[in-house]
């Protein structure tokens, strides 16, 4: 599960945030179900920034965010991120060269509005 927090910060505040930010993706990084996780910005737009991390489950996501450290030092930096859908399961991959691999989602079906 890949979630994408997208932030926009004046470049004046860039070193406050990136601190923050740094201390938001180390709470996180020490929680269970944790895989990975970046902190981006736009090539062409200094502005806007990405803090992006992959979980085991939507179910390790939801526990790291009850963790103290991470109330303490993630939760409130999340909560200036972009207001948009934040969480996308896996629905197909491919390495290098390789095949695209289709996984079943792990929502149940519903049907199309």
């Amino acid at each position: 599960m890949l979630v994408t927090n997208r932030f926009v910060v004046a470049v004046e505040a860039s070193d406050d945030f990136t601190a923050r930010a740094h201390a938001a993706l180390a709470a996180l990084a020490a929680r269970p179900g944790y895989l990975r996780g970046e902190l981006l910005r736009a090539l062409d737009d200094p502005r806007h920034w990405c803090l992006l991390t992959e979980w085991e489950s939507v179910g390790t996501y939801r526990r790291a965010l009850g963790g103290f450290d991470v109330k303490i030092t993630a939760v409130p930096l999340l909560a200036e991120s972009v207001d948009e859908p934040s969480a996308y399961e896996r629905l197909a991959g491919a390495a290098p060269d390789g095949e695209v691999v289709v996984v079943d989602s792990d929502r149940a079906a519903r049907p199309h509005r």
